[in-house]
């Protein structure tokens, strides 16, 4: 008789939500019909409980080809189709591709829209309420209270990142005939990247690098024990983080200087004097040392990835670099603008981006009922209506991998496309609209100025990894599964 009546209790209510289900999608439709907009083409599942969509992602990602994933599931629906609804269970949600649409989300409407609460809470436990993970008001005050600091003209002195590099630098020794041994770069670049973003934060480096040695030929297996421990150093840094802004808080010490006077900027010096909030001041510095930190370190990390595959890009980049730097690594004329100007670092750079898409994925929800301008109909020109709630996928790598807009020869490395090419919304490395990452400057002037230290050292990089297909590792930002293993040539020997 319980079970029974148990049986009896779950039909009502599945019979409830299925006419639930159909009373909210008839009103959909009145008010999309209202609006004038028609529906995207959707991504069917191919299962009976419309969650086949869901586990091919996750296989996908599982198997580093998350974002490749996206860009074959959007062409079965049809190559031309950039936007598409994706039904899973009960839950529905919109991924894009269209320039258009993003636009509309970051920038025209974003009114409108806003992160998720999904994107919020995954971040929260780690960085706190800060400016990657707050909205509304809260969001306002704390960029309110960020940007200032990349605004001093302190962030484009080159002092700092040269220190740390010199530092790198002095680890890459020659073996046999002038190479390396061979060494993966991709740890290194983030220990590299962790003490540039520390010390600018907070006015004193953790020094990683000084492992460097150690790690040149560890082993690349899974560590259990070293997991554990990096793991439980995670924790610790916590409180380090909140020693070294309480330290500031109570200290007496007056701004650092470097050479004849001149001031040495440090965040975390800049933020007391707006707020004197422990709390606030070490998140919004977790937040900054995150996004300082890792896509950087990434960036580099494929640049060197890419250029040891095309060793004619190589061989251009290192003359322009010597033709415009020198080939001295302890030369000090380069500076801020000297390296904004050089172009071809900057197409190299670009490329990179485009090519592997470092920040693969953005996202925005509907926080009314809204709009998005295209992507309705059979030709996908009419706007769509977006129901309060629903959330939407920007999928970057997608839309830096569309054939009519970057070319037929879209999969290659090919920096020379970006020789007079003005960029729109098909191109947001760094978000767009409001959100913009405030750091792009910062971040592009330190990978610039390791380029051109590396190559005015290196005349020659070898891929020792061999032939097989790229592997984007999804770690917030794309990594290279299999790592950056190379060999380096000096240029002296």
């Amino acid at each position: 008789m319980y079970l029974f009546t148990v049986l009896i209790l779950v039909v009502i209510f599945v019979i409830y939500k299925v006419v639930l289900s159909k009373q909210k999608t008839k009103l959909y439709h009145a008010e999309a019909a209202r609006r004038g907009c028609l529906p995207a083409p959707t991504l069917h599942s191919t299962n009976l409980l419309g969650t086949s969509r869901l586990k091919e992602s996750i296989k996908a990602t599982k198997e580093d080809r998350g974002p490749q994933y996206v860009v074959s599931a959007m062409n079965e629906v049809g190559s031309n189709i950039h936007t598409v609804r994706v039904p899973i269970l009960d839950y529905e949600l919109l991924v894009t591709r269209d320039p258009e649409n993003v636009k509309a989300m970051l920038s025209a409407q974003s009114s409108d829209y806003d992160i998720s609460a999904t994107r919020a809470n995954a971040f929260m436990p780690l960085l706190g309420e800060g400016i990657f993970t707050s909205v509304g008001q809260q969001w306002k005050h704390s960029r309110a209270l960020v940007r200032p600091q990349f605004s001093k003209d302190e962030i484009s002195n080159l002092d700092l990142i040269d220190r740390h590099i010199q530092t790198f630098l002095g680890v890459l020794n020659e073996q046999e005939k002038g190479w390396t041994s061979t060494i993966d770069l991709q740890p290194l670049f983030f220990y590299f990247s962790l003490d540039v973003a520390t010390e600018f934060l907070y006015g004193q480096s953790v020094n990683s690098q000084a492992a460097i040695a150690g790690l040149a030929n560890a082993d690349n297996g899974i560590d259990g024990a070293a997991f554990a421990r990096h793991l439980d150093e995670a924790k610790h840094l916590v409180d380090k983080r909140d020693f070294l802004v309480q330290d500031r808080l109570t200290s007496k010490r007056t701004p650092s200087l470097e050479g004849e006077g001149t001031r040495k900027f440090v965040f975390l010096d800049e933020l007391v004097k707006e707020t004197q909030n422990i709390t606030e001041l070490r998140n919004e510095t977790l937040h900054t040392l995150l996004a300082g930190r890792d896509p950087a370190a990434a960036l580099m990390g494929w640049t060197f990835y890419l250029l040891s595959r095309h060793p004619a890009t190589f061989s251009k980049l290192r003359s322009i670099i010597v033709a415009e730097f020198g080939s001295s690594t302890s030369s000090s004329d380069i500076t801020f603008e000297k390296l904004r100007s050089c172009t071809f670092i900057q197409h190299v750079l670009n490329e990179v981006i485009r090519i592997v898409a470092i920040i693969p994925m953005n996202e925005r929800i509907a926080l009314r009922d809204t709009t998005l301008p295209r992507g309705g109909g059979e030709d996908g020109t009419s706007s769509i209506f977006v129901r309060k709630g629903i959330q939407v996928l920007i999928p970057a790598y997608a839309m830096q991998h569309r054939p009519d807009i970057w070319g037929e020869d879209v999969e290659e490395f090919r920096p020379e496309r970006w020789e007079g090419r003005k960029v729109g919304w098909e191109w947001i490395p760094f978000g767009g609209g409001p959100r913009k990452c405030l750091g792009q400057q910062f971040g592009f002037t330190e990978v610039s100025l390791l380029v051109v230290r590396f190559l005015q050292r290196f005349d020659g990089v070898e891929n020792m990894e061999g032939p097989g297909r790229i592997k984007l590792h999804t770690a917030i930002e794309n990594r290279s599964g299999t790592g950056v293993k190379v060999r380096l040539h000096s240029a002296s020997l």
